[in-house]
């Protein structure tokens, strides 16, 4: 999904921070949220990618690193990234509490024709 909002604000933040100037050793901070898992990944180019899964479904967000001389971690656990977090949440949420009109779980569907015809003219390479 694109959004064009992220994509500005990730530039703006770029263009502030100059983060193009430092090479970052790559990280990773996997933790359990509300039912679901959240990894969080500082990619050596400065910019942090945020998974979270949750029953099946994946969102997945970047941002731009907001303090380069700070630990990963460290601007984890101040909270730094948490808008973009409950924003993943949220988005999770969503779709799990989505109800398709067309597909349901207690639905069993059907197998289309062309998975259950046999081919009949395949030639044999044998």
């Amino acid at each position: 999904m694109f959004d064009i909002k992220s994509f500005f604000k990730r530039e703006v933040e770029k263009t502030l921070t100059n983060i193009d100037d430092y090479i970052f050793m790559p990280e990773r901070v996997e933790m359990t949220l509300e039912g679901g898992l959240l990894n969080c990944v500082l990619n050596s180019d400065g910019r942090v990618d945020i998974f979270y899964t949750k029953q099946g479904v994946t969102e997945v967000r970047s941002a731009s690193r907001k303090h380069p001389f700070t630990a990963f971690e460290t601007e984890l656990y101040h909270g730094v990234y948490d808008d973009v977090i409950n924003d993943l949440i949220k988005e999770v949420s969503k779709i799990l509490d989505g109800k398709s009109e067309y597909f349901r779980q207690n639905k069993t569907l059907s197998a289309t024709a062309s998975l259950m015809a046999k081919p009949s003219n395949i030639d044999r390479l044998d």
